[in-house]
């Protein structure tokens, strides 16, 4: 009898215990193929870089309330980091038609406020209007929508792959958008093009990829496509929204709608481009709050970002923090007030961003003040220009500078993962956001107080460098600051 129990209790523990491997197993198995397949996605992009270029937009793409411009995707710094860099600048009143990518996004506001809606699957319309009901929605003159969000200057947007989102200008001055679409992340299966599929409008071919395996296969579809009387060629240059290619039957049957409608919402002869004019100031539903209201949420943010805290199971899709300013330097994680600022938004203190697989940082220099030398352990720097002036080195795995060159607002500069980077500030200081291909990206720094070649014993310093005691220890101490570092006296000395 006790022997039967005993063979019981083993048969149960063994079942129990190949479950549970079972779970860590398939779990691991999950995180073993993300990693995988980034890495997949990045062996398709060559890295072997000798020249990097400070580079400004390729193309520009006009619309009707803005302009629209995408720097050179098939430069080989971008196909190195799989990303593709489009800013947006919206004027008044301008709509930024909406439209889901291929690609997670992280969007830097430069400029300007306004508003953004994000459109999550099976989420609920959770913001609703006070006008009269109806049992036939048809007849009531309620808005239900998703959550909408103000954004202003200074906010990081992420945006998860196949999301749809929007934005729209309700300020003064033009909205100016800068998006980093991350096209080796894994949420992206189909191939190292950036897709923008639009639900509206009638977006230009040239605001889509440029690179030749798309073209290549867009052409070819077209040419089989193409309508009785309209040449492949106009078709190429037109391009359309998603709703285009269905039927116009099976459209209106699929909405319930007339097919009059149906064909409106193909927008065939709309040539506004893909920022459309309102025809009067957007109307949607958004809470007001009052200014006490409002300073204590900022400061309930401000304390979140101090504790790192992670808002866990309680935060879904539905509910989530989309966003995230990094312009307030209360906000700052390093700040020498000497020599400028820097401040981080991870995953750490913007929870969507572990789905999103990106993060940023906004760096302040003041005039002549340096950026340490580092280098990106674990992801690939996409760094923006947003003001001022100065120069950057990058140099690579041999020794050799890949980049050395003044740059300014406009410009973007990638920095591989692993390749050494220093910035020093010009005359007007240096202002930068940097893009990185990882939600908690880490940096090691090889100067000031938690850098590299501190943490090296004395003799290793020494005898590495072919030098006394010393000046090893000169070379560990003599700066106590941490990132950004003050000019020195003697950079001082040789400038007067």
């Amino acid at each position: 009898m006790g022997s039967c129990s005993l063979l019981s209790l083993t048969l149960c523990f063994l079942v129990l215990f190949n479950c549970c491997f079972a779970q860590i197993e398939q779990v691991s198995s999950r995180h073993g193929q993300q990693q995988q397949g980034r890495q997949r996605r990045s062996q398709r992009s060559e890295c072997q870089i000798d020249r990097i270029n400070a580079l400004e937009p390729a193309r520009k793409i006009r619309s009707e309330a803005g302009v629209t411009e995408i720097w050179d995707e098939n430069d080989e710094q971008f196909q190195c980091a799989g990303v593709v860099v489009i800013r947006h600048t919206i004027n008044n009143r301008g709509l930024l038609l909406p439209a889901y990518s291929n690609t997670p996004k992280l969007i830097y506001v430069e400029q300007g406020r306004g508003i953004q809606g994000a459109v999550f699957p099976g989420c609920p319309e959770t913001f609703q209007s006070s006008g009269n009901s109806s049992q036939d929605r048809r007849e009531s003159s309620e808005d239900q929508h998703q959550k909408v969000r103000k954004v202003r200057e200074g906010d990081v947007v992420a945006l998860p792959s196949g999301v749809a989102d929007w934005f729209y200008n309700n300020g003064d001055s033009p909205l100016v958008l800068v998006q980093l679409l991350d096209t080796s992340n894994p949420a992206n299966q189909l191939d190292q093009d950036f897709r923008e599929f639009f639900l509206a409008g009638n977006p230009r071919q040239e605001s889509q990829s440029q690179r030749s395996s798309y073209q290549r296969g867009q052409y070819e579809g077209q040419r089989g496509r193409q309508d009785e009387g309209e040449s492949w060629r106009e078709q190429h240059e037109r391009s359309r929204n998603v709703f285009s290619g269905f039927n116009e039957q099976i459209l209106a049957e699929a909405f319930n709608i007339d097919t009059k409608l149906a064909r409106r919402m193909q927008n065939e002869n709309d040539n506004r481009g893909i920022i459309v004019r309102a025809q009067h100031e957007l109307q949607v539903i958004s809470p007001r709050q009052s200014q006490e209201e409002e300073e204590r949420q900022q400061e309930s943010r401000r304390s979140t970002r101090r504790r790192h805290e992670d808002n866990g199971v309680e935060e879904t899709f539905c509910t989530a923090r989309l966003k995230l300013n990094i312009n307030d330097p209360e906000d700052a994680d390093v700040f020498n007030p000497r020599a400028g600022r820097l401040t981080t938004v991870n995953s750490l203190n913007l929870p969507i961003l572990r789905h999103v697989q990106l993060s940023a940082e906004r760096g302040v220099l003041y005039a002549n003040a340096l950026m340490s030398p580092h280098w990106n352990i674990n992801a690939h720097s996409i760094m923006y220009i947003t003001g001022g002036n100065g120069r950057i080195q990058i140099v690579g795995d041999n020794g050799q500078a890949v980049f050395d060159g003044q740059v300014r607002k406009g410009q973007v500069v990638t920095a591989p993962q692993n390749f050494a980077v220093v910035m020093k500030a010009g005359s007007q200081g240096l202002e930068w956001v940097s893009f990185k291909t990882n939600d908690n990206a880490q940096i090691s720094q090889l100067a000031g107080r938690v850098s590299t070649i501190r943490a090296l014993p004395d003799e290793v310093v020494a005898n590495s460098f072919q030098i006394s005691r010393e000046d090893a220890r000169r070379l560990k101490n003599n700066r106590d600051e941490v990132s950004v570092l003050t000019a020195s006296r003697q950079s001082q000395y040789e400038r007067d």
